[in-house]
């Protein structure tokens, strides 16, 4: 479901000179799967994430969401993503019924197709009892569950989810992991960042470990213990780590 075949994005530092903030990285993601992006901070992840959702140029390399290659068909890439990113926040003027009904007409949704997605979504995210208060009004967590619902009204196949459980709290993420695990059981490819390690072991598939813009491995947890020998997966990431700075 998503392709990443040498991706590569080097900027251009203060000084002139090139930084490779994602290098030559290749893997893939399956139908109802999710694929952890696993790194620390300015790893590339997000960088990564751009490129695959159309919202970056690769400098080199490419990739294809459901069969749509995201140089050639933009346009059809993002309209089978649902992305996430850590700096989406909702319209403070509107309510969530609202948004929900701005962007399902952005993706060309009928007003009686958004109605009843938005009714399931409320459900699902548990968004009933402040459906029609101003997202002002909202709490981290609630705003939180309005950018998710906005991001999936359309009912995308592939979810490119950029830190989504950053600064809430244990109620809000449980529901964020919650709805991860419905998209995974619906044969959705969900790609997923993330720096913390529990949300790795708890839902992820497989993990991808990117380090200073390269992938140092990708497997599942159980192969990635076998592979460096440690248990804690903590122990593990940073063996991972130094593996690659070692190579």
């Amino acid at each position: 479901m998503i392709q990443v075949n040498g991706l590569s994005k080097s900027f251009v530092d203060p000084k002139g000179g090139a930084v490779d903030a994602v290098a030559d990285v290749s893997f893939a993601c399956r139908a109802g799967e999710v694929l952890g992006l696993l790194g620390p901070n300015g790893a590339g992840k997000t960088t990564l994430l751009r490129m695959v959702s159309t919202l970056l140029t690769a400098t080199s390399g490419t990739a294809a969401v459901a069969g749509w290659d995201i140089r050639a068909n933009p346009a059809e890439v993002r309209a089978r993503i649902g992305y996430l990113t850590g700096a989406a926040a909702p319209y403070d003027k509107l309510t969530p019924r609202e948004m929900l009904a701005y962007f399902g007409a952005l993706h060309g949704m009928t007003s009686s197709a958004v109605r009843t997605r938005t009714e399931e979504l409320f459900e699902r995210l548990d968004m009933a009892s402040f459906a029609d208060r101003r997202c002002e009004r909202l709490s981290t967590g609630q705003r939180q569950r309005v950018n998710i619902a906005r991001a999936v009204v359309h009912d995308p196949p592939v979810l490119l989810l950029d830190e989504p459980t950053a600064g809430l709290d244990v109620l809000a993420a449980r529901t964020v992991m919650g709805f991860i695990r419905d998209g995974r059981s619906g044969g959705r490819a969900v790609l997923f960042s993330t720096h913390i390690m529990s949300e790795v072991e708890t839902i992820c598939d497989r993990v991808a470990v990117i380090h200073k813009g390269r992938l140092a491995a990708v497997g599942t947890t159980e192969e990635l213990r076998a592979r460096t020998g440690r248990t804690a997966f903590e122990q593990v990431f940073l063996s991972l780590i130094g593996e690659e700075e070692s190579a």
